[in-house]
């Protein structure tokens, strides 16, 4: 598949942006087990344009994590389009526009998922930055506002007239945030208008290969976008390519897998971010990483409590001494504990 004049495979699979997740550490694990294209956590246009700390340092990317795109977001026009040409100069594939974010704080403000609420600027601003710079600029948006405003046919229609290269639908409205059932019907409605002819991605309620194939062969998007399933758990990308390459369903990575991962994982980590900083963002990963072991309470408190980093990789050692050859999905090998 063709994607922002990226060769992608067929069935392409995309990494969503998340803060405070989606860094450089996690997007090199996520495309160690098979995401075809990354997203930098989003990234504040005020910030970057007022050169804050946080802003600029999420424009950090490497090549080992290519094809990569860097998300903004922001509510005001001028400086929405000179966040666009900072992010241009870090040289990402492409440029993409948040207006699906659900979170109070944005929202409210006009930014994110705000901007359904004023679709005159969402259309003005996009076109904007389509002419400001030079790479591909893409969006990522919401079905609507809420059960009552569900323009995304109409939406999807005029972002596509003022130039962006590609269109990720999240099937919520933001009045939903992440509750209920993503409705992919509407996302299928837009892949399958005549007049729509740039790459759709669709969003939400992936967890596993059974869903992603579902998607795939009931609405014909170009590609998926799995955010919130990949937290503690990047091996979803195998899982979800293997299937549906061969057919088979792969067996759940055994312990001993799991955490040489998360080790892994955690050493990437401190090499982006001071110790403490990237033990306490690791702690949502860790959580996961390691869910479903029996008789675990105790040895998970440890692990979400540590906060010297050989502390956090001796509960993961003792972890992987004492429950290694464990499958979640094979209960016959669980050791007696």
């Amino acid at each position: 598949m063709k994607f922002c004049d990226i060769q992608l495979p067929d069935f392409p699979l995309f990494l969503a942006p998340m803060e405070d997740i989606t860094d450089p550490s996690f997007r090199m694990v996520c495309k160690m087990q098979g995401a075809d294209v990354m997203y930098t956590e989003f990234i504040s246009a005020d910030g970057l344009i007022r050169d804050g700390e946080k802003s600029v340092k999420k424009l950090d990317i490497y090549d080992n994590e290519r094809p990569i795109g860097i998300q903004l977001y922001g509510h005001l026009l001028d400086a929405m389009v000179e966040a666009a040409l900072m992010a241009e100069e870090a040289s990402p594939e492409l440029i993409d526009i948040n207006f699906g974010c659900p979170v109070r704080k944005i929202a409210n403000r006009g930014a994110g998922a705000g901007m359904l609420k004023n679709i005159p600027l969402m259309i003005e601003m996009t076109s904007a930055i389509v002419k400001a710079v030079s790479l591909p600029v893409t969006v990522k948006t919401r079905l609507g506002w809420d059960d009552d405003s569900k323009i995304i046919v109409e939406i999807a229609e005029r972002l596509q007239d003022v130039g962006i290269k590609a269109l990720t639908i999240h099937g919520r409205t933001r009045a939903q945030l992440y509750k209920g059932v993503a409705d992919w019907t509407l996302i299928g409605e837009v892949k399958n208008n005549p007049r729509m002819h740039i790459p759709i991605i669709g969003n939400g309620d992936i967890d596993g290969p059974l869903k992603a194939k579902e998607m795939f062969d009931r609405y014909g998007v170009d590609g998926i976008m799995i955010g919130r399933a990949t937290v503690g758990r990047p091996w979803i990308f195998r899982d979800i390519r293997h299937y549906l390459s061969t057919g088979e369903l792969l067996p759940e990575p055994s312990v001993s897998e799991k955490a040489d991962l998360a080790l892994f994982h955690l050493d990437r980590s401190l090499e982006y971010k001071e110790g403490r900083r990237a033990i306490y963002e690791m702690r949502r990963h860790l959580s996961n990483y390691f869910k479903g072991l029996p008789h675990f309470k105790e040895t998970r408190l440890k692990l979400l409590t540590a906060t010297e980093v050989e502390d956090v990789k001796a509960v993961i050692a003792e972890i992987k001494d004492r429950w290694g050859a464990f499958r979640s999905e094979d209960k016959t090998s669980v050791y007696s504990v």
